[in-house]
C-alpha cells in the first residue's frame, strides 16, 4: 500500500508521493485549515483590533450566513460580540497589571521590612545556642569536615546523639 501522509491541520491522510503532497499543501482547503489553526492562538486584543477595522458583512446581517465563512473580508461579529471582546481585553489587561503591581508592593515601607528582619534575627539568635551545642557534638563525631559547613543537615546525615538513639519498642505493626 505504501507510505501515507497525515496532515494535522486538515485531519486527513493520503498516499505520500510528491504529486499528492504538493497538490494538498497548495490546496485551498489546507490553507483554510492552517489559517484556522493559527487563528485559534490569537489573543483577544489582536482579534478586537482586526474586527474593528472591518466593515460589517451585509449578507451575514441579513441571512445569518455567509458563503465565505471565516475567509470573508467583512466582519461577522455583532455589536454584542464586540462588547464582550472589549470586556475580555480589559480583564486580561487588568490581570496583567495586577500581577505586576503585586510584585512591586509600593505600600510597604522600610520600617515594616526592618521590623520583620529584626524579628527574624531574634528568632535565629535563640536557635543559634542550640546550633552551637549541636556543632560541638558534631566536632567529636566521625562526620567529614566539609559537612560541618552546611547548615541544617538532614537527619539522615547527622551523626547519632551522644547518648544514642532512643529505643522505642513497637508491639504492633500496621
Amino acid at each position: 500500500m505504501g507510505k501515507r501522509y497525515y496532515c494535522d491541520y486538515c485531519n486527513r491522510s493520503f498516499q505520500d508521493n510528491l504529486h499528492n503532497r504538493k497538490k494538498h499543501l497548495n490546496g485551498t482547503q489546507h490553507h483554510r485549515a492552517k489559517k484556522a489553526w493559527f487563528d485559534s492562538f490569537r489573543d483577544a486584543a489582536t482579534i478586537l483590533a482586526e474586527e474593528q477595522t472591518k466593515n460589517p458583512c451585509r449578507r451575514f446581517q441579513q441571512t445569518g450566513q455567509c458563503i465565505f465563512g471565516s475567509n470573508c473580508r467583512f466582519s461577522h461579529m455583532t455589536d454584542c460580540d464586540i462588547e464582550r471582546l472589549k470586556l475580555q481585553v480589559d480583564a486580561e489587561k487588568r490581570a496583567r497589571e495586577g500581577f505586576f503591581d503585586s510584585r512591586k508592593t509600593p505600600e510597604r515601607s522600610i520600617e515594616d521590612w526592618l521590623a520583620k528582619r529584626k524579628r527574624k534575627n531574634e528568632a535565629t539568635d535563640r536557635s543559634s545556642i542550640l546550633k552551637v551545642e549541636a556543632v560541638d557534638s558534631l566536632l567529636a563525631s566521625p562526620l567529614p569536615p566539609h559537612f560541618l559547613s552546611i547548615p541544617d543537615l538532614p537527619a539522615s546525615l547527622l551523626p547519632p546523639p551522644p547518648n544514642g538513639w532512643l529505643k522505642i519498642t513497637v508491639t504492633e505493626w500496621g
